[in-house]
């Protein structure tokens, strides 16, 4: 009898060692924390559909109102050598530029395998009009770096 208790222990013991370990192991297999390739796309798409909606705010609403509605708090802008730190100072910096010429669209845009940080690069187009009534065009290159904010919106850290 008591051999026959023993084997039912030893079997109940074994069983709940397998129990725990395949725990252990589904437990450690759903933390995998790569991103799909589906979960990339997305990102991608939603960083590039932010993009393009910034740059359609600039040109039909002006610079004024786009920067200052995809800039996070503390986005940096860099114009002409200087810092633009802060949405504070991004709001002072555009307040007197309503222009509506500028226009832009991303070439390029990749997202980290974390889903937090994006960028994308592409060219734009500033038209204006200069002192002479002259309409110019100034072309370049542009660089954004977008962060995701907690409530699933794509905004500007870097421009």
């Amino acid at each position: 009898m008591w051999l026959l208790h023993s084997r039912i222990n030893k079997t109940q013991k074994m069983n709940k060692l397998t129990f725990i370990l395949a725990s252990i192991f589904l437990v450690l297999i759903s933390c995998d924390t790569k991103p799909n390739k589906t979960q990339l796309e997305q990102w991608k798409k939603e960083i590039r559909e932010t993009e393009q909606n910034f740059s359609k705010m600039a040109g039909e609403e002006g610079i004024h109102k786009a920067f200052t509605t995809f800039a996070a708090e503390d986005a940096v802008l860099m114009r002409n050598n200087k810092i633009i730190e802060g949405l504070k100072n991004i709001d002072e910096h555009y307040k007197n530029q309503n222009s509506k010429g500028l226009s832009w669209s991303p070439d390029f845009v990749d997202v980290a395998a974390s889903g937090d940080l994006g960028y994308t690069y592409g060219h734009y187009i500033f038209s204006y009009i200069d002192s002479a009534g002259t309409t110019v065009a100034d072309t370049g290159i542009f660089h954004t770096v977008w962060k995701k904010k907690p409530d699933g919106t794509w905004r500007f850290v870097w421009d």
